[in-house]
């Protein structure tokens, strides 16, 4: 049994939230106490985030000029520069923590994410 189950649309769904929440988070939990970037980096990544979703082609896409797979690989860069940060930037505390669980999450939903059939992308056209 195939334990991919996060689909495109489901995918959809999650983008605005999280984007939203990149951007807001850190102020809401006063990231940057260990370096200013652990702040601004997440906010950045979420204006990014928002524009990538508003260009995706999927459900819920504006203007759908990005193939879904380049968001996908977007998507799994972020989140090994999520991983990665608290270590290259000295992030500690709070700051270390919320890239870690954003990355770790982010890298999670990318690898659960279910291939769509030839026939899945032709029945949802």
């Amino acid at each position: 049994m195939d334990p991919r189950f996060v689909t495109k649309t489901m995918h959809a769904y999650l983008d605005y939230p999280v984007a939203f929440s990149l951007m807001a988070l850190p102020f809401l939990l006063g990231l940057g106490a260990s370096n200013p970037l652990a702040k601004w980096l997440a906010v950045a990544t979420g204006v990014a985030a928002l524009v990538l979703t508003i260009f995706t082609n999927h459900k819920l896409g504006i203007i759908r000029l990005l193939p879904y797979g380049f968001h996908l690989a977007v998507d799994m860069a972020v989140g090994v520069v999520f991983v990665l940060a608290p270590l290259v930037l000295g992030f500690k505390g709070i700051d270390a923590w919320y890239y870690w669980l954003n990355g770790a999450t982010v890298l999670l939903v990318c690898s659960l994410h279910r291939p769509e059939t030839p026939a899945m992308s032709v029945a949802r056209s």
